[in-house]
Order: C-alpha cells, then sequence, then structure tokens
C-alpha cells in the first residue's frame, strides 16, 4: 500500500480579518506575525486576535503557525519565551523560527518550524534541522526541483516551499544591505528593500554599462503551472508569501491555488490527500493571480537556470496584467489592441506602460466611450505600446463583498428514548456530539418528518451544512419547531466545542545533538545575536562564534548579499559561456556614488555583493 502524503496550502494573514478569509477562501495552514518577534515588523497582532484565529480555525483543522522568526538580542530573551508560552496556551499549532536561541529556552512543547531565514538550502542541512527536532523546514525559495527531490529524500520531514508572492534577490537570512546602508536589519523584520532600488552597473574603470535600472528588483514568484512536480519532488506544504498584503489579494491568490490544488488531490488521491476538512464555495468572482499585485511572475529557478527574466529591471512596483496594446491615440482618449476577447475596460481602472525612456507610467481610466479610453490627462502613449492593468476597478469591488463560504458536513441523528430525545450530530472525520433531552410524547396528527427534517437541517450562519437527517421515533411524533430549534443550537455548539477540545497539535519533535556535526567556526552569518545561540553552537562543537552583523560591523571584507541571481547570466555575459580573455569586474552604483561591487563564483553560479571598500 502506498504511504499517502497530506498535502497543505499555507496562507498568509496580515491580521485576524485576513487570516478568516485565508480560511474561508480555502487555506489549511495560515501563519500570522505574533505580538513581536516576527520577520515583518509592520504586521504583528495581539494574542487575543490570535486566540481567536485558532478557535475559528480548528474547526476545520486548519493550522495556525506563528512567525517568531527574527533574530534577538539579550535583552529580549525572557519577552520571547513569555510570547511562546502566550501562544501555546491560545493553541498556536507551531512557531517559525530563526534564532538557535529558542532551541536553548524553555519552551512549551510546541512544535518547531525552521523558517526559510535559516538558510535551508542542503541535503544536510535539512538532517541537521532534523536532529534538532525542528517538525517541518521551510525550504529556501532558490532550489530546483532536483535539489528539494534530494532534501526529501535525505529526511523524514515535511518540507514546506513558497509558491507565490515578492521574492528577496539574496538568499534568505543571508541579507545584510538593508542594515549596512540604513541601520534596519532584514534579519529583524525591518528591511528597507535595498533591492529595489535604482542603480547603474560599472565596470573597474567606471565605464557605465547599465544606466539606472533596477538591476536586482525581481519580479514576483509564480509557480502555479508546477504543483504536481514539486509534490512529486516532495513538497507538502505550497506556501503564500505576503503577511504585509490587503486582503484582497489574500481572497484571490488563495482561492486560485485552492482550485489548482484541489484538482491534482482529486486526481492523484491514491497519493495526496488535503490536509484539513470543509468544503469553499467561492461566490461573485473568479480567481486569477494577474490581477493581484504583481511586479510580472517567475517560477525562479525551480526548473534550473534558464534565459526566462527574472528581474523587471524597469520598476519595482505592480505592473499587474497585460492587457494589450495601443492602437491610436487620439486627442484626449486612445484605442487599444487587446490580447483576447474576454478583456473589459471599466472606469476606475488603472492602466500603466512602460515609456520610451524605460520608465513606468501610469493613470486611471476616467470614462470609456465606445472604442475610446479617456483618461482624466493624457499620458504620454506612443502606437505599440504594452499596456497593464495593475488596478481592475470592478474585479476589486467584487472582492469587498462577502467572496467565499466554507463548511463542514455533518449528519443529524434524532432518536426516540423512553424519557425523551437524543439529538446527535456527527462528521465524517470522527467528531460527535449528542445531548439528550426529556421530553413528553405526543403523537401527531399529520406527518411531521419533513418539518423535523427542515428544522434540524437549518445550520444558517453555523461552520456546518446538513448532509442527511436520520430520524428513528416510535411513530409520527410532534415536537415544537422553536423547541426543536433550542435542541439544534445547544447540540451545534457542544460539537463546535468537541471539535476544538479534540483538534491535534504535534508537539516539539525530541533533538537528537550527538549527530550534528558543524564546523570549527561560524561567521556572521550565523546570526548569533545574544548569549544562549552563542552557547548552543559552542555546545556542538564550534569553538568560534562570529557575532551577528547587526552587532558591529564585521572585519575585512563584507558579504552584503548572496545571490543565486547572477546579473551576467541575466545580461548574457555569462563566463561559463562567453569566455573573455579578461573579465571586467563590474560593481553597483547608487546616485549618492557608493559602488558594491560584485563579485561571481562560477563554480556555483553565486553572486554576491560586497560593502564598498
Amino acid at each position: 500500500m502506498r504511504n499517502m502524503r497530506s498535502i497543505e496550502l499555507l496562507s498568509p494573514a496580515k491580521n485576524l480579518t485576513c487570516g478568516i478569509e485565508a480560511i474561508r477562501h480555502g487555506a489549511d495552514a495560515v501563519y500570522i506575525g505574533g505580538p513581536a518577534f516576527g520577520a515583518r515588523q509592520a504586521a504583528g497582532n495581539s494574542i487575543e486576535d490570535i486566540s481567536e484565529l485558532c478557535q475559528y480555525a480548528h474547526i476545520f483543522n486548519v493550522k495556525v503557525y506563528v512567525a517568531l522568526n527574527t533574530i534577538l538580542y539579550e535583552d529580549e530573551l525572557e519577552e520571547a519565551q513569555e510570547v511562546a508560552y502566550a501562544l501555546y496556551k491560545v493553541g498556536v499549532d507551531a512557531l517559525i523560527v530563526q534564532d538557535a536561541a529558542l532551541l536553548e529556552l524553555d519552551l512549551p512543547p510546541i512544535a518547531l518550524h525552521a523558517s526559510t531565514q535559516m538558510d535551508n538550502r542542503t541535503p544536510e542541512k535539512a538532517c541537521r534541522l532534523e536532529a534538532e527536532g525542528f517538525s517541518q523546514i521551510v525550504l529556501a525559495r532558490e532550489l530546483s526541483l532536483q535539489e528539494i527531490s534530494e532534501i526529501h529524500h535525505a529526511t523524514s520531514l515535511p518540507l514546506e516551499a513558497f509558491v507565490h508572492g515578492a521574492l528577496c534577490v539574496s538568499y534568505s537570512g543571508r541579507c545584510y544591505a538593508s542594515q549596512y546602508c540604513f541601520g534596519r536589519s532584514a534579519n529583524r523584520g525591518n528591511c528597507a528593500q535595498f533591492c529595489r532600488l535604482a542603480f547603474d552597473l560599472v565596470d573597474e574603470e567606471g565605464t557605465i554599462i547599465v544606466q539606472g535600472k533596477h538591476l536586482l528588483s525581481l519580479r514576483d514568484m509564480n509557480r502555479s503551472a508546477s504543483l504536481e512536480a514539486m509534490m512529486d519532488a516532495g513538497i507538502s506544504s505550497f506556501k503564500i508569501e505576503g503577511r504585509l498584503k490587503d486582503i484582497d489579494y489574500v481572497k484571490n491568490v488563495t482561492a486560485f491555488y485552492r482550485r489548482e490544488i484541489d484538482r491534482i488531490l482529486t486526481r492523484r488521491s491514491e497519493d495526496f490527500f488535503r490536509s484539513s476538512w470543509g468544503t469553499t464555495v467561492v461566490k461573485g468572482f473568479i480567481p486569477k493571480l494577474e490581477r493581484s499585485f504583481n511586479r510580472g511572475f517567475t517560477d525562479y529557478f525551480l526548473h534550473g537556470r534558464d534565459i526566462a527574466p527574472i528581474c523587471n529591471v524597469n520598476t519595482p512596483k505592480a505592473m499587474g496584467e497585460k492587457i494589450g496594446r495601443v492602437k491610436s491615440v487620439l486627442r484626449g482618449s486612445f484605442t487599444m489592441e487587446y490580447i483576447s476577447d474576454d478583456v473589459k475596460i471599466n472606469a476606475g481602472d488603472g492602466l500603466c506602460f512602460i515609456d520610451k525612456n524605460g520608465e513606468l507610467q501610469g493613470f486611471r481610466v476616467n470614462t470609456v466611450a465606445g472604442q475610446n479610453i479617456v483618461p482624466p490627462q493624457m499620458p504620454v502613449l506612443f502606437v505599440g505600446a504594452v499596456v497593464y492593468r495593475n488596478h481592475d476597478h470592478e474585479f476589486n469591488k467584487a472582492l469587498q463583498n462577502n467572496t467565499a463560504v466554507r463548511k463542514l458536513s455533518v449528519s443529524i441523528r434524532l432518536e426516540e428514548l423512553d424519557k425523551g430525545y437524543e439529538l446527535t450530530m456527527f462528521t465524517r472525520h470522527g467528531r460527535l456530539a449528542g445531548r439528550f433531552f426529556e421530553c413528553g410524547k405526543e403523537v401527531a396528527q399529520t406527518p411531521q418528518c419533513d418539518n423535523i427534517k427542515r428544522v434540524l437541517s437549518k445550520l444558517g450562519d453555523t461552520p456546518f451544512e446538513c448532509h442527511e437527517v436520520v430520524l428513528s421515533t416510535q411513530g409520527e411524533r410532534f415536537i415544537p419547531s422553536s423547541l426543536l430549534a433550542d435542541w439544534r443550537r445547544q447540540v451545534v455548539q457542544a460539537l463546535l466545542m468537541t471539535i476544538r477540545e479534540k483538534h491535534v497539535r504535534e508537539k516539539r519533535r525530541s533533538a537528537q545533538p550527538a549527530h550534528i556535526v558543524l564546523p570549527d567556526t561560524l561567521d556572521y552569518s550565523a546570526n548569533v545575536a545574544n548569549s544562549k545561540a552563542d552557547a548552543f553552537y559552542r555546545s556542538r562543537g564550534v569553538r568560534q562564534v562570529e557575532p551577528a552583523f547587526e552587532l558591529g560591523r564585521p572585519q575585512g571584507k563584507k558579504c552584503l548579499m548572496t545571490c543565486r541571481f547572477c546579473l551576467r547570466h541575466a545580461m548574457g555575459a555569462c563566463l561559463k559561456n562567453k569566455k573573455e580573455e579578461k573579465a571586467r569586474r563590474w560593481a553597483l552604483r547608487l546616485p549618492d556614488g557608493r559602488r558594491f561591487p560584485l563579485e561571481f563564483n562560477c563554480k556555483d553560479c553565486i553572486m554576491t555583493v560586497h560593502a564598498p571598500q
């Protein structure tokens, strides 16, 4: 018999409202920032809100993960421990962590997930994390299907991978550019997005190769076409990026991936199964990824390094979906040649295009008169310009409504006993609740079965929908509808309580540090910012631990970014393919004159960005 694997769609939650909508639109798990120490400083949430989210999520066996994934300073250790206990107390299923100090602190028996900030990209690292007692590994975004498969075969832990959303150009946990330039640490959830800036690319003699472009600003990830391949490679949890994204993004993207994953699960039911319960019905809109915030899409090395563009050098802003080209430019209006007959422009839409200087220009649509599109003020359009829609007014308006409902199917049984009736509700997942109600028996003068079934099946705004009602009475009985409704309400509440009480949380796995081998020396990229993390590594044989970058700039050459993305490859100047007598050194230059030297490790296909020297 095959070993079936549980598949999880993991959606972001900026706040309680986003979390609930993610669940309604089909998420199997949500991840959210706690009151402190999450890697999105602007996305913190109260313990009370997280408790409410857990109460709702666990009805559908949806898990709640809390990001506690910043590096910690010495004076934050006690608070981090207290936060962990508070989160465990309210029902959180797992903590997503980066700092090794958390493995040394006195934590509750809550499952720990290794954040992508831990730079998880090799089988050896995965085996070490398993030995340390982690329950799930969030892989580096840069891995190919082959690399994912190698890790999958090296560890028994579930593997989590990003499938959609914004990309960092550096390996996560290995970027120090924001800290160096602006005193804002990416490892502490306060990234200033250095990679989205415009740079000149210059050589060692100062010759400008590219001027004023967003050379490190990556497109957004979209792996929707490769979900089944990722499952086969070993991915069990598909993660949507976006803890700072608004509710429209969460609804649309979650609903889209729910639909696509369900198609695979239906076809591959002998191999995979869904990890949560309930049926989602999306209404009022058709999910489409291009209609949510995006900078253009890339599958980002999933199928290896190819010629498909990874960067959007013209702008770090959202461009949205391509809708067509300018057909004619008139006085005060223009016409379009659309990419399909399905495209319809409406007043209030936001359109944009790249002008002849390579700059992004945007404008709103004021009115649409026949084929003519009329902006409030005409932009400098030209015939043949490619036009994108980065704000779909009608689509976003539809998303403001209640756009999904999620229900758990229940069967209801009413049985007549000696002194009354027993009403029972149960799910197909083995959750059951029943109550005995003492009640006199009254023979009905007219058939009552249909009315009893109608009243008992009216589950309204509860999380349940009725699959069937089974009656077991000794003939026709009259029971007042008001009494039946009261019994139904009581049993619904009892079933909710039972489901929540029986929700199974994975406990923290035991560590086996004897199987762990570490190098003698760790540099600042180990991100050690407190005594507990230092003690953790020293207890595993490390003799010298360099403090984290945030505690003081390291001596000597400073690597600010470690990237799989390579500018030489992107520009057709890969040294593997284009042998040069002497490769000129390249650097990125900001408008203020600071130069950031680039180094190319062609053997491992890695580009590093260094601090000005």
